[in-house]
C-alpha cells in the first residue's frame, strides 16, 4: 500500500524549500490503531509543573551569492524558482532525547511540523558529520509505525521519505522522551536512516524541531507543543522567539511564556488566517516610507523561524524592485526608504540593511520570488531578517501570532520604536 502525505519541512539554510513527504508501507495498517505510550519514564513523571523554559540559540551565518532552484510540491501549491542572494543564517539550540538523555542540536522551525533527527542507523556522510540518536542506548525508546501503533520485531517498518529540490531524507518512526530544558514529554518523531550530502551535510545543526500548527504534523503525538501541554508542563500554551544579529546579546526561544523584556512597547495579536498549518496571517498592503502602495491587498504572510530570508509573490517583488529604486552601485544605499508590511493596521518596517544585499561593491533587493496560488496565497515568507526586528509569540490556544518591536541592547529604544508605524493612504 502506498499513501501520499503532503506536509512541509524546515526551510532552514535553504530558505523556503518545502517538501513532498511520502511513506511506503508494505503491511496492512489500521487507521484506528491507538498510540502506544511509553512506560514510567523521566518524561512521564514530570507532569503538572506549569512552567516555562528558555533555550539560548546559537547563530551561524554564511553569506553566499547563489541561485536556488526548488522543484518540489507543497501543500499550498507549486513553488517557482527562488533566485537571488541567499543569506545563510541559522539559529539553533539543544534538546535532549531518550533516557539516558542524548543531546541533539535542532533548528526550532515554525515552518514545519515534526521532529526529524539523524539516527545511528544512518551511515551517510551527512549523518556521520552530525550527532546521531542511538536508539539502542535509550531505555525508553519505542519503535513505531506510521499509524501510531507499536512496531513488532518481525514487522516491515513504515518509512517516510522527504524529497527536497536539492536533496532527500528517509527515516523511521520512533517514540521517546524529549526534553527542552526542564520541560519533558514522550513524543513521536522521525529518525533519519538516509540523508543526501547536499544540502544536509553542510548544516551546522543536527535536526529540525517543527513548531507549526497541527495541520502540518504527522499527527498530534508528533507535536512537542501538544505533548508538553497534555503533560501539564506549560505555564501558557504558547512560545515566543527573540533573534539577535549581534554577539553582544543572546537569541532565545521560550516555551510557555512571553518575555516582555524583549519588547519595545506593546504586543499586538493577529489571528491565524488559514488552516494550512502555517503560522500565517493576512497582509493589508505593502508600504514604502509608511505610504500604502496598493500592491498586495489579498496577500498572506507565513512567519517562519526556520527560514533565513524574505520571500514574496514574483509580481510583487518585481514591482517592489522598481519602486524601491535600489542602485546597483549602492550610490543611493543610505537614502533608501523603509519597506513596511501593513498587518492589522500596523506598519512593520524594515530598513535597507534588512531588505538589500550590500557586499560593499554592488547592491540588490534581497527578497526572493515565491508563487503560491489561492487560497493560501499570494504568500510572503517572513524569515530571520524580519524576526531580528520584531519579537514574535505563537499562541496555540487562540491560534494567534503576537508582534512587538524587538528590544536590542545596541539600538536606542526610540529608534526601535520607530519601526512600528501607522500607514498613510496612497495618493
Amino acid at each position: 500500500m502506498v499513501r501520499m502525505l503532503v506536509l512541509v519541512t524546515a526551510a532552514s539554510l535553504l530558505a523556503c524549500s518545502q517538501a513532498l513527504l511520502s511513506f511506503e508501507s508494505r503491511r496492512g495498517t489500521d487507521p484506528k490503531a491507538t498510540l502506544v505510550q511509553t512506560g514510567w519514564t523521566k518524561a512521564a513523571r514530570r507532569t503538572g509543573l506549569k512552567s516555562s523554559h528558555s533555550i539560548v540559540l546559537k547563530r551561524h551565518r554564511e553569506d553566499e551569492r547563489s541561485t536556488v532552484e526548488f522543484n518540489s510540491t507543497r501543500a499550498v501549491g507549486s513553488l517557482s524558482s527562488l533566485t537571488g542572494v541567499v543569506h545563510k543564517t541559522a539559529y539553533y539550540g539543544n534538546i535532549e532525547v531518550g533516557h539516558p538523555a542524548q543531546t541533539i542540536t535542532v533548528v526550532f522551525d515554525t515552518g514545519s511540523g515534526n521532529l526529524m533527527i539523524p539516527s545511528e542507523a544512518c551511515k551517510d556522510r551527512a549523518c556521520r558529520s552530525h550527532k546521531r540518536f542511538d536508539a539502542k542506548k535509550s531505555t525508553s525508546v519505542i519503535q513505531m509505525q506510521a499509524d501510531g501503533s507499536k512496531a513488532e520485531f518481525a514487522d516491515t517498518r513504515d518509512q517516510l521519505t522527504v524529497t527536497f529540490g536539492t536533496g532527500q531524507i528517509t527515516g523511521l518512526f520512533l517514540q521517546d522522551d524529549v526534553c527542552i530544558g526542564a520541560l519533558c514529554s514522550p513524543m513521536q518523531f522521525i529518525g533519519a536512516t538516509h540523508e543526501t550530502a547536499e544540502p544536509f551535510g553542510s548544516f551546522s545543526f543536527d535536526g529540525v524541531l517543527g513548531l507549526a500548527l497541527g495541520e502540518m504534523t504527522q499527527g498530534p503525538k508528533f507535536s512537542i507543543m501538544n505533548q508538553l501541554q497534555e503533560a501539564g508542563q506549560l505555564k501558557d500554551f504558547l512560545f515566543s522567539v527573540f533573534l539577535s544579529d549581534s554577539n553582544s546579546e543572546e537569541s532565545e526561544i521560550t516555551f510557555g511564556e512571553v518575555k516582555t523584556e524583549h519588547m519595545v512597547g506593546d504586543m499586538f495579536w493577529v489571528p491565524v488566517s488559514r488552516k494550512s498549518g502555517y503560522w500565517q496571517v493576512s497582509i493589508e498592503d505593502i508600504a514604502i516610507n509608511n505610504k500604502k502602495q496598493t500592491l498586495c491587498a489579498d496577500c498572506q504572510v507565513a512567519v517562519d523561524t526556520g527560514t533565513s530570508m524574505l520571500a514574496g509573490p514574483s509580481h510583487v517583488i518585481r514591482e517592489l524592485r522598481t519602486r524601491l529604486k535600489v542602485a546597483g552601485d549602492c550610490s543611493n544605499y543610505h537614502s533608501l526608504p523603509d519597506l513596511g508590511f501593513v498587518v492589522s493596521g500596523h506598519v512593520m518596517n524594515l530598513k535597507p540593511q534588512d531588505y538589500v544585499d550590500n557586499d560593499g561593491q554592488s547592491c540588490a533587493v534581497s527578497l526572493m520570488s515565491l508563487d503560491v496560488p489561492p487560497p493560501n496565497g499570494p504568500l510572503f515568507i517572513f524569515g530571520d531578517p524580519f524576526l531580528r526586528k520584531f519579537f514574535t509569540a505563537y499562541d496555540r490556544t487562540n491560534r494567534k501570532i503576537g508582534f512587538a518591536v524587538a528590544r536590542h541592547q545596541d539600538t536606542p529604544t526610540w529608534k526601535s520604536a520607530a519601526l512600528l508605524a501607522t500607514a498613510v493612504s496612497a495618493d
